[in-house]
């Protein structure tokens, strides 16, 4: 398949029965970015290459779907998106674990992975039918995990529990596409330009799910979103920027522990794309992009981030998690009913960690060692991890 960005357009109004309105055109230097580093850098293999263009034009024709329901439902602009409760955090600090609990509550709206990996309809859905993007997500996340059982440890893949928006940030093509492949020029691009127009995007997007909700009849009563990825970590700044009412829960877990793990995941995602795939490579550059995110992060937090965070360490989340709800909802200022405590209470007993493989990885595999994430995470270890073992 050709990275070639009109080829790709063309063939998205295509397939979406020639539509023609992809919404803003500021995802088009992004989106060159992208085909440019993936193929002067990427080292696909034929089946990533595939794989990755069959997803990139998927994404063009949901902005040709969104757009052209936005011009016949005008009213999907009048929807609000209002103080998200947002977790942000390094990858493995418990973030999932917190956006799942906090699922439990109806009164708030979860972003599901089906969802976030379908935005758009596929076709008209009968009253009171299932929507077919769940089966779709349900045989996807099959696939998924019997093509790659390590999943299994790493991640809790369900296509109908809540998951990430950065599912939702890839079609405005800026994302975690360098947790992908191999692509140094990309995550360069990615710091080195603003990131507004994305996340203004995301919005848009979120008052597109919001209505749908609303037409299915999920009408959360508190009308908050729970919302999490650790991608927000670099463009800290942009999200309040957009989202300035935002509430975001910062979790903590020391660097030693989760930056190995992260490489981990994202190198068994390098090797379903990519050929000859570098471990030491995955490690430190992984290392590198987190620890600049979570430096941006402290300074804006210095400066702006007064009232705004609640941090959260990821050994109290496992050792009394609802007391750690508890103090998520005194910050965002909700009440925790009795039956929805219970309801979290329910889905923790039945979503114990040792009821998934463990996930086993080290440093040196990574070209990683424990002197080099020490230095990397020094500022931010001393504050974080440090401080409150003395």
């Amino acid at each position: 398949m050709k990275f070639e960005i009109d080829t790709l357009l063309a063939e998205a109004m295509r397939r979406s029965g020639d539509l023609r309105d992809f919404g803003a055109a500021d995802f088009r230097p992004p989106l060159q970015a992208l085909l440019s580093a993936l193929d002067t850098e990427g080292k696909l293999s034929e089946i990533g290459r595939q794989i990755l263009g069959e997803r990139i034009i998927e994404l063009l024709r949901n902005r040709l779907v969104i757009e052209a329901y936005y011009r016949n439902f005008p009213q999907i602009e009048e929807e609000r998106i209002e103080r998200p409760i947002v977790i942000v955090g390094l990858p493995r600090t418990g973030t999932t674990l917190l956006q799942r609990i906090l699922g439990c509550d109806a009164r708030l709206y979860p972003l599901y992975w089906w969802e976030t990996r379908f935005p758009a309809p596929l076709a008209d859905t009968p009253p009171g039918q299932p929507d077919p993007r769940i089966e779709l997500a349900r045989t996807e996340v099959a696939g998924m995990l019997e093509a790659m059982p390590r999943l299994k440890a790493i991640h809790p893949l369900d296509a109908e529990a809540p998951d990430e928006e950065g599912m939702l940030l890839e079609h405005s093509f800026c994302a975690f596409f360098d947790a992908y492949a191999d692509i140094p020029g990309y995550t360069a691009w990615l710091w080195n330009n603003d990131q507004t127009p994305a996340y203004e995007y995301l919005k848009r997007m979120l008052k597109f799910l919001q209505w749908q909700k609303r037409q299915r009849g999920e009408t959360a009563s508190l009308g908050r979103w729970v919302l999490k990825t650790p991608h927000h970590l670099r463009q800290i700044a942009v999200l309040f920027k957009v989202f300035p009412d935002a509430q975001v829960i910062q979790t903590h877990r020391d660097p030693l522990q989760t930056i190995p793990s992260i490489a981990s995941f994202n190198e068994t995602l390098w090797q379903i794309y990519g050929r000859d795939v570098d471990a030491t490579r995955v490690g430190r550059q992984w290392s590198a992009i987190l620890a600049r995110g979570m430096r941006e992060t402290m300074a804006w937090r210095d400066q702006h981030g007064a009232g705004r965070f609640l941090d959260i360490w990821f050994s109290d989340t496992l050792a009394k998690p609802l007391e750690v709800v508890q103090a998520i909802y005194d910050f965002a200022g909700l009440s925790l009913p009795d039956g929805i405590q219970e309801r979290m209470q329910v889905y923790l007993e039945q979503n114990r960690r040792d009821q998934r493989p463990l996930h086993e990885y080290s440093l040196a595999h990574y070209g990683l060692s424990e002197a080099q994430i020490a230095d990397d995470f020094a500022a931010y270890r001393q504050r974080y991890i440090l401080a409150r073992q003395d």
